[in-house]
């Protein structure tokens, strides 16, 4: 299984916002830090903000800060959130054509697998991850 980008940079976006507790971060230093397209981070961060998980600050000085404590930010409600679909193979999806799907133990073994994926990332919150501003590159203020 691979999580799409936008799921990957969703997760390092409320990395990124953890990391800077203190401080409200903007999409253009985040797309910085992490190389990434602004525009793209923009689509990241809007459905984000909608989900709950980031807060915007309106403003001249405004940005994005979250909007819980990182313990309260499950890793499986952000993939949940964030993955179009888990249809890991075509048995998966409402156009399932395969002819074997009746008979077929595939799909409960990968179904399995699946839950198992997800189980584990509920096990775990952004609280667990937290880096520091410095593994950014960011010089604490004096």
């Amino acid at each position: 299984m691979r999580l799409t980008n936008f799921s990957d940079y969703a997760l390092r976006v409320l990395l990124y916002a953890a990391a800077r507790r203190n401080a409200l971060i903007t999409i253009e230093e985040t797309a910085q830090v992490y190389g990434i397209s602004r525009a793209h981070l923009m689509k990241v961060v809007n459905q984000l903000t909608r989900a709950g998980f980031l807060k915007a600050v309106r403003g001249r000085s405004g940005g994005l800060e979250l909007a819980r404590r990182p313990e309260k930010i499950s890793l499986g409600d952000v993939v949940r959130t964030t993955e179009p679909d888990f249809a890991l193979v075509e048995c998966f999806s409402p156009e399932n054509r395969c002819l074997i799907t009746p008979r077929c133990r595939l799909r409960g073994v990968l179904n399995e697998a699946l839950a198992a994926f997800i189980a584990t990332l509920d096990r775990y919150t952004l609280a667990d991850l937290v880096l520091r501003p410095e593994d950014f590159g960011i010089q604490p203020a004096a």
